[in-house]
């Protein structure tokens, strides 16, 4: 996306008013077994140079980084390796927001219940959902409808208010010591975000409302005369203000947007804030359209089959469902990493923060009903119900079911800042050997191939996958590219069901490890996320060191399988 680098250049140009076992590391250079070589070592591979074409960066995260000097999967050698193999089906389980089943890239890759007949109002196969034919809705609320949320943090604060609200701490008891200070320090900051949400929507809604004007005057002037660098330049103004506004204008076009992208964008930061303010730090706000007791684990009645959520405000599960399994070959939009693939639509994340217990039963759902891959490409700082989703998480295991998880955009460290759902209670010992967490890279092979907002950790980020400027399906049959470890972990996730189903007596557990253990490496200091200048061994921001790699994946599992 392009927001960032629009609203900066528009904020410089402008002067207004003013996101089981211990951890350990493996390490191998090169495995030769048979005729089967594994090469992982990138010491020779020189960067890319030159500026690569729209069309290229599509589809960087395919790419080869021994032939192309990008570190894409190897996903065309990987296919090739696997062409004269029969793959089994695999189901993945997409827990997200809304996802588009009728999009044209994925109409033909979406999961149908076979046991279900649609629109009768019956569980027929009796799995505890009613017409659940594309997967279920745990958001509940009608069909189209958005679900905007709290965060974890707000939902917190709004339990304690009737217990600490106007408290001192000297009032309170010892045993209420611990929840009040956690208030306290919550609600400080819930202040502070709404604060800045308030400035950033008069500071945006302002320039947006300036450029539209702008744009409207001077395309009367140009009187049908195309709207680029040159005409515009060529126009000459007294008023200060449009000539302010020219300028800004000629800084959009000449960042390679058009006025239409920045308008679009500069909406999209309105939006963004206005949630903050309207929901997701609003105290008293209840979003919740279930009817259900979101902090019983037993009340599972609730939630309905439309998945789709909303076409206009939800595109972050259609965007992550085409990184896994967009049709392939199809000349349509753009290639999913897998084939052989089913989604199944879990739609439990809104616009704010899950709930623990809609994780918990997602994940419950998927393995119930056929996934061998989970993805989850969402997380937040705090998870009062956190054993549900443990427990859950435990019982995936028990079925050989890989979860896939994103490490966050925080550029931060998780091995001491918090971030849930993660599968180590006390961030060294993991509990199950099933979850696989993934941080995020970029399309250069230098010092700047960690995305600067990932998340990362020695001990509990396992691998890196390509994670900013990532094309996909997004609602209404368009694509788009967009950033995130959200886009890292389908990455991994289709990859995971690629090797599933070529070598599908392979446990979850051992896809976990091949992935890990098969990746790219790059031993040489990158940039550390969350800062411009700071410096860091690429080899310390994940359990493995390594960079995924579909190719090599397939050929550990090959060996592995035999």
């Amino acid at each position: 996306m392009r927001i960032k680098s629009i609203s900066v250049v528009l904020i410089a140009t402008m002067t207004l008013a003013s996101c089981g076992t211990t951890k350990t590391t493996t390490s191998t250079t090169k495995t030769v077994t048979q005729e089967i070589t594994i090469t992982t070592a990138t010491n020779n591979i020189v960067a890319k140079k030159g500026e690569m074409k729209e069309a290229e960066i599509q589809t960087w995260p395919h790419t080869d980084v021994f032939t192309d000097s990008i570190p894409g999967m190897s996903l065309d050698k990987a296919y090739d390796f696997v062409k004269n193999k029969q793959g089994k089906t695999v189901i993945v389980g997409v827990i997200d927001s809304g996802i588009d089943v009728e999009h044209e890239d994925l109409k033909d890759v979406v999961w149908i219940n076979k046991g279900e007949i649609a629109g009768n109002g019956k569980d027929d196969d009796n799995n505890g959902y009613i017409d659940d034919i594309y997967g279920w809705n745990f958001l509940g609320g009608e069909k189209g409808q958005v679900n905007p949320e709290q965060l974890e943090m707000t939902r917190m604060v709004q339990k304690w208010m009737p217990r600490f609200d106007g408290k001192s701490a000297d009032s309170i008891t010892e045993a209420d010591k611990t929840d009040f200070e956690l208030f306290v320090k919550l609600k400080k900051i819930i202040d502070e975000k709404n604060t800045n949400a308030t400035n950033q929507v008069a500071q945006y809604s302002t320039i947006k409302q300036f450029v539209s004007k702008t744009n409207d005057t001077i395309q009367k002037m140009l009187a049908g005369k195309e709207l680029n660098l040159e005409n515009i330049n060529a126009l000459t103004f007294e008023d200060q203000t449009l000539n302010q506004g020219k300028m800004v204008m000629m800084q959009i076009l000449d960042s390679g947007a058009t006025i239409d992208d920045a308008l679009e964008e500069l909406g999209g930061i309105v939006d963004h804030y206005s949630n903050q303010l309207n929901s997701q730090y609003k105290i008293d706000f209840n979003g919740r359209l279930s009817g259900d007791n979101p902090y019983d684990i037993t009340d599972t009645n609730y939630g309905n089959g439309y998945v789709i959520g909303s076409k206009d405000d939800e595109m972050h599960g259609t965007h992550v469902s085409g990184i896994i399994a967009a049709k392939r070959n199809n000349d349509i939009g753009m290639n999913g990493v897998a084939h052989n693939v089913q989604i199944m639509a879990l739609r439990a994340v809104p616009d704010g923060d899950e709930y623990d217990k809609d994780v918990a039963l997602a994940i419950r759902y998927a393995v119930d009903n056929g996934a061998k891959v989970v993805n989850m490409s969402f997380g937040k700082g705090y998870s009062p119900n956190a054993e549900w989703v443990y427990d859950a998480i435990k019982y995936a295991a028990s079925k050989d079911v890989l979860l896939v998880h994103a490490a966050g955009n925080d550029g931060s460290d998780i091995d001491t800042a918090e971030n849930f759902p993660n599968d180590s209670k006390d961030k060294l010992i993991e509990f199950a050997d099933n979850v696989l967490t993934v941080g995020a890279m970029t399309r250069f092979f230098d010092e700047k191939i960690v995305a600067s907002f990932s998340n990362y950790g020695k001990k509990n980020v396992d691998v890196f996958a390509p994670g900013l400027e990532i094309y996909s399906t997004i609602p209404k049959n368009k694509y788009k590219s967009i950033q995130g470890t959200s886009m890292a972990a389908p990455e991994v996730a289709g990859v995971a069901a690629l090797v599933r189903s070529y070598y599908p007596n392979l446990t979850a557990s051992q896809v976990k490890h091949i992935i890990m253990d098969s990746g790219i490496e790059f031993h040489k200091e990158v940039v550390k996320p969350g800062s411009e200048t700071d410096k860091i061994n690429f080899d310390d921001l994940s359990v493995s060191g390594r960079i995924l790699n579909a190719y090599n994946a397939l050929l550990m599992a090959e060996k592995m399988s035999k």
